[in-house]
């Protein structure tokens, strides 16, 4: 078929470490939405914020989380109001920032690419 203007949906694909995994405090806000929800790793350094929630940053420790798919993309724009994100304000100015990182099963193969939020050092440690 030629010429054909037949659109691929792409899948949003976003690895979580807190209040939006399965069965906890926000997930809610997602789950209807979920195409799928599986255990992955990914590295960084978690931390228990007396807020509450967790944060992570950057580092080489493994994170257990889930890696969430969405149909989509759009729930993106929900995540980002949720972790306080806007692209356009400098990284200083968000809560957490969201960066594309590689995500992994739980025997260490690669899934690919999802997008994660992370809090800078900074912001942990004030």
């Amino acid at each position: 078929m030629t010429g054909s203007n037949i659109k691929i949906p792409q899948i949003l694909r976003v690895f979580v470490y807190g209040t939006l995994k399965p069965r906890e405090a926000n997930y809610h806000l997602c789950e209807n939405q979920v195409l799928t929800a599986e255990k992955a790793i990914t590295h960084g350094k978690l931390y228990n914020l007396p807020m509450g929630y967790p944060a992570m940053t950057l580092g080489n420790r493994k994170v257990h989380g889930y890696l969430l798919s969405f149909a989509d993309a759009k729930m993106l724009t929900a995540l980002d109001d949720l972790e306080d994100y806007e692209s356009t304000r400098p990284i200083t100015e968000n809560l957490y920032h969201r960066q594309s990182m590689e995500i992994f099963d739980l025997d260490g193969l690669s899934l690919g690419s999802a997008w994660v939020y992370l809090m800078t050092a900074a912001k942990v440690t004030n």
